[in-house]
């Protein structure tokens, strides 16, 4: 029943172009087994420099009410003011990020993401 001819997007495939088959988290309409999921865990909510763009982030905070997910702070440290709330929210961000467990480099040699997002942020 759910093997072949199911359609092109496929079942949790990556080509599948954001949409999810199925109920889920039981976000959406309800009128379609299928929806789009949020543009945070998709490619154009994320910025190909590392972490989010703004349109993930504010897909992420439609998702999370109540959640104060900001974008990345890119100022050089040489240009933030010492002990501003930018300046202590990238050191705190570097300090966590930092920490994280996995690779820099993808076997193909290509940055990670995590790699990514410490660069955006000055780590």
């Amino acid at each position: 029943m759910y093997g072949k001819g199911i359609g092109p997007q496929g079942l949790g495939t990556s080509k599948n172009n954001g949409y999810t088959i199925g109920e889920g988290s039981g976000k959406g309409c309800g009128c379609s087994p299928l929806h789009k999921t949020a543009a945070w865990t998709r490619k154009e909510g994320k910025d190909p420099k590392g972490g989010l763009n703004a349109k993930g982030v504010a897909s992420y905070r439609r998702e999370n009410p109540g959640s104060k997910l900001q974008t990345a702070v890119t100022k050089k440290p040489s240009e933030l003011k010492p002990g501003s709330k930018d300046a202590k929210r990238r050191k705190s961000f570097c300090a966590r990020m930092s920490g994280m467990p996995g690779p820099m480099k993808k076997p193909n040699g290509e940055p990670t993401r995590k790699k990514l997002a410490l660069d955006k942020w000055n780590c």
